[in-house]
């Protein structure tokens, strides 16, 4: 049987952030799982952490091509069987072509397909709509994508309530924190009065010289740490983390994490609202609206350090939180993914091929 050949096109940087990359690792390390060949075709800029995760996959990154006569003629170059295209940025007619030129495609969408013409679309948000054909479409958190440092670390069961004086937070806000998230939330995790043990991830310079700035109350402590390989184990030890409303909460769905989350950016707004109402995680509500001057700010800051406080008193409220998050995801969501993708190249290779 011929090796198969996967493309992912991705791009990651200081603004982009990491969650594309992230996600298509995740599927890439399932295809390497199954001896499979993966190459990277996209942009990895500005993001050191990010570029140690594809270097020690050992993946090959190549420049990633935003034409479709351009990104064909790549894939063809690496004999690709099928590509993953994960961009919102990507030309959308790029699947089509890569389709007419007998290279299947995989779209990976959060809940808008920007009109491209592919194979097979995962929408791995909860509750997911039936934008394709349902014959063309991975939909849910049945599908999510998870790297194997978090797989590692999924419990076997959800966390007990775990009473403590003093909580252990982690906040983080994605690879980069390009909206600057960190300082405002961290604010409003003090001005709950809590005795708590917090630790920020701080993915840029500014951000951490604004914490610095920052008071704690009395029985309050906040540490500042780089953007780090070992963040799997900082939730695992977290009694509650705050974090923004895109890929990662997957990762803390997975593993039972009781989670505060915060919509950074208008594309997590619908998965935001459906994970809060499911009960998955507490909403602190939307980012421009916790920095916002004036009445409508003050409301939305009031409303989000209520819900934080409550989190941080009550062991019972985070573990009924962590219960629900952690069934959620139960982590084989890569592996449907991948069959899906060696089905569908089985079914449309040659006879001597399959």
């Amino acid at each position: 049987m011929k090796t198969l050949r996967v493309g992912l096109r991705c791009d990651a940087g200081a603004r982009r952030g990491v969650g594309h990359l992230i996600r298509c690792l995740a599927l890439g390390e399932e295809f390497l799982a199954r001896d499979a060949h993966v190459t990277l075709l996209g942009s990895v800029a500005d993001v050191d952490w990010a570029a140690r995760q594809l270097a020690n996959q050992g993946i090959p990154h190549h420049p990633g091509p935003d034409t479709p006569r351009e990104l064909v003629a790549v894939a063809r170059e690496h004999q690709l069987d099928v590509l993953v295209l994960d961009s919102y940025e990507l030309d959308p007619a790029c699947a089509g072509a890569l389709g007419a030129a007998g290279i299947r495609t995989l779209a990976v969408v959060d809940g808008d397909t920007r009109g491209q013409d592919a194979d097979l679309y995962l929408d791995q948000n909860l509750g997911a709509s039936r934008h394709a054909a349902a014959h063309r479409l991975l939909a849910g958190t049945n599908y999510a994508l998870l790297r194997r440092e978090i797989l590692d670390r999924r419990p076997a069961a959800p966390r007990p309530p775990t009473p403590t004086a003093r909580p252990r937070v982690l906040a983080f806000f994605g690879g980069t924190d390009a909206f600057g998230a960190a300082p405002p939330l961290t604010r409003l995790l003090l001005a709950t009065g809590q005795p708590l043990d917090l630790t920020v991830v701080v993915a840029r310079d500014p951000i951490g010289a604004e914490l610095a700035t920052l008071r704690p109350a009395p029985q309050q402590t906040v540490r500042t740490v780089p953007p780090t390989d070992t963040l799997p184990n900082l939730i695992a030890a977290a009694d509650l983390v705050v974090s923004a409303a895109g890929t990662s909460t997957w990762e803390l769905c997975c593993l039972g994490a009781p989670a505060a989350l915060v919509c950074v950016v208008d594309n997590q707004h619908d998965s935001y609202h459906r994970v809060v109402r499911a009960g998955v995680a507490a909403g602190l509500g939307e980012l421009t609206e916790l920095t916002a001057s004036g009445p409508a700010g003050n409301s939305a800051r009031t409303s989000a350090v209520r819900t934080l406080r409550k989190l941080l008193a009550s062991a019972e409220h985070r573990a009924e939180l962590a219960a629900r998050a952690w069934a959620m995801v139960d982590g084989r969501g890569r592996a449907r993914v991948a069959d899906a993708v060696q089905a569908l190249v089985a079914a449309t290779a040659p006879a001597g091929q399959r």
